[in-house]
C-alpha cells in the first residue's frame, strides 16, 4: 500500500512501514482521529484511497469502526507471544472478521494529461476500507520475518510501533526527525549540564 502524508492541519505521520501500524500511530501523542473529517484525511493521506476519492459519506460510524479496529490491532501487535500463540483470541477473531470483506476495487483510467491513474470503481464503503487495514494486520501477524522486525520507539513516552527495515535492524525511533531529534537534543543538554558542573 502506498503511504502518503496527510496535509495540514492534521499533521498525521505515516512512517511505521505498515498501514495497520500507521493506524495505531493515530493515538499519539493524543487521540488524532477526533472527527470524521480527520478520518477522511487519514484515509486519503495513508494511501487507502487514491487522491481525490469522494469520502463525504464517511461519518461518525466510520470513526467508531476504525477506532475499534485500531484497538483490536493494538492488542495483537503489542501482545507478547508464547509458543507462537497470541493471547487475545477475541481481538484476533474480530480482525479476521473485518479482513473477510472485499477491498475497494481499483481501476485504471486516463487522467487529464492522458496518463493512466488509479481510481476506485465506486465510492468506498467503510467495511471495504477496514478490510484493507485488517488484511494488512493479518499479513503482519502471520509473517514471522515482519513480526521479528517490529519495534517500539525508544523515544520518551512514545508508544509507536514500527517495522524496522533498516540495514542491520538498528532503527531506534519511530521518526529520526521527531523522537530521534528529541533524544539528540536531550543528550546534548545532559552533556552541557555535566560540563557546566565540572
Amino acid at each position: 500500500m502506498a503511504l502518503g502524508t496527510a496535509t495540514s492541519p492534521y499533521e498525521l505521520r505515516f512512517d511505521t512501514g505498515r498501514i495497520c501500524l500507521d493506524l495505531l500511530a493515530t493515538t499519539h501523542p493524543v487521540e488524532r482521529l477526533g472527527s470524521a473529517e480527520v478520518l477522511r484525511a487519514w484515509i486519503t493521506g495513508s494511501g487507502l484511497v487514491p487522491p481525490g476519492t469522494e469520502l463525504a459519506h464517511a461519518d461518525a460510524s466510520w470513526l467508531t469502526a476504525f477506532r475499534e479496529l485500531r484497538a483490536q490491532t493494538a492488542r495483537l501487535v503489542r501482545a507478547p507471544t508464547a509458543s507462537g500463540i497470541l493471547p487475545y483470541d477475541r481481538a484476533l477473531a474480530r480482525v479476521n472478521d473485518l479482513a473477510r470483506a472485499a477491498p475497494p476495487a481499483p481501476r485504471a483510467v486516463r487522467g487529464a494529461d492522458g496518463a493512466l491513474v488509479r481510481e476506485l470503481s465506486a465510492p468506498p464503503e467503510c467495511t471495504a476500507l477496514l478490510a484493507v487495514v485488517a488484511r494488512d494486520a493479518v499479513e503482519l501477524l502471520t509473517d514471522p520475518v515482519a513480526r521479528a522486525a517490529l519495534r517500539q520507539c525508544e523515544g520518551d513516552n512514545c508508544p509507536i510501533v514500527y517495522l524496522d527495515t533498516s540495514r542491520g535492524r538498528r532503527r531506534r525511533w519511530c521518526s529520526s526527525e521527531i523522537c530521534g531529534n528529541r533524544e539528540r537534543v536531550a543528550r546534548h543538554r545532559r552533556r552541557t549540564a555535566a560540563l557546566a558542573r565540572a
